[in-house]
């Protein structure tokens, strides 16, 4: 039993901003009880190439999709526009393997370190932020690496 597991689920992220290392503490049921979905019981979760650090894409994903990555280590989001789970890669076989996940201080977004099989973003790139902006201009900064086309199986 940690020194945590007694507090409200709204008391543990600012507690937890005085924790060590070295602490013990609350189980993972525990931490996600306490975890700021928003109204929509949605919560970002940003995907990162574990290896090389480049960030691939932003989702959401409700309690159910991240209990489910957690169990798996198979990342699955939550679809806004589907209203179901999303798990990535069920229909175009590029998923990510979960190799870590972290809350940010306020636990109310996530960090996905993954390992991308192939293109993260549905147009066929390997990262979804691939439109850069500037005061004057925007610019494509990547080729597709699929055709989305080929991607998703369209003809």
């Amino acid at each position: 039993m940690s020194r945590f597991d007694q507090l409200a689920p709204r008391d543990l992220f600012k507690a937890l901003e005085s924790a060590s290392p070295s602490d013990t503490l609350p189980g993972t049921e525990t931490l996600l009880d306490a975890v700021r979905f928003n109204e929509q019981g949605l919560l970002p979760a940003i995907a990162q190439q574990f290896d090389s650090g480049e960030v691939l894409m932003m989702a959401w994903m409700n309690r159910e999709s991240l209990e489910e990555t957690l169990a798996t280590q198979r990342v699955c989001y939550y679809s806004r526009s589907r209203k179901k789970l999303w798990r990535k890669g069920e229909t175009s076989g590029q998923q990510q393997q979960l190799k870590s996940a972290a809350l940010d201080c306020d636990g109310d977004t996530l960090l996905l370190q993954v390992d991308q099989t192939g293109p993260a973003c549905h147009t066929g790139r390997r990262s979804c932020f691939y439109l850069s902006v500037n005061e004057q201009q925007a610019a494509i900064t990547s080729e597709p690496l699929i055709d989305p086309a080929a991607l998703y199986g369209q003809k």
